[in-house]
């Protein structure tokens, strides 16, 4: 959804405020597709604080299924969306200016609210989904999730450093 940020930037302490319905029905990072399952209604505060600088606030909340980093069970992934960001006329637009954010959600005097959402995303996605603190995954044999219960399989895994030492003890065997 584009909303027009034009008014805004020319007058002086101009508040709008808008309730937008997100539209963004899914996200992609590191090659994996997540849905949203639920969405709120995205509210937007649009606010000159200068003359030709406008300060752009935001709040969603969005929830995703994803599943779990160590036990492949789906997991809800809820995140409170709070975008705040500095703008500037794209004519006005300084490279070396530091206060005034990534532009890249600004179509000419449209900000794309949608493109936003996104980047905010991108910024708040967490680094490991999990189903709960204390998962204990897979089993590295059978594959069983190890949450349900144990599976009796061997996964006793040998020191690397001891390798050397195992190769002899195989060489040597006797039949």
């Amino acid at each position: 959804m584009l909303l027009n940020l034009s008014d805004v930037f020319k007058e002086q302490g101009k508040v709008v405020k808008e309730k937008v319905p997100v539209e963004l029905t899914s996200f992609q990072t590191m090659g994996t597709q997540y849905f949203v399952t639920k969405k709120s209604v995205a509210e937007w505060t649009l606010t000159n604080i200068e003359p030709g600088r406008a300060k752009i606030e935001g709040k969603a909340e969005l929830t995703f299924k994803a599943p779990c980093d160590r036990c492949l069970s789906e997991v809800e992934v809820k995140l409170v969306l709070k975008p705040e960001r500095f703008v500037v006329p794209p004519e006005s637009l300084d490279p070396e200016d530091e206060e005034v954010d990534d532009l890249s959600f600004l179509e000419g005097y449209q900000l794309n609210t949608e493109t936003l959402l996104y980047n905010e995303i991108m910024e708040n996605w967490p680094a490991k989904i999990l189903c709960k603190e204390d998962c204990k995954g897979l089993c590295l044999v059978c594959g069983r999730n190890l949450n349900e219960g144990e599976c009796g399989c061997d996964r006793f895994v040998p020191d690397p450093r001891l390798a050397g030492i195992q190769d002899l003890f195989k060489a040597c065997k006797e039949v």
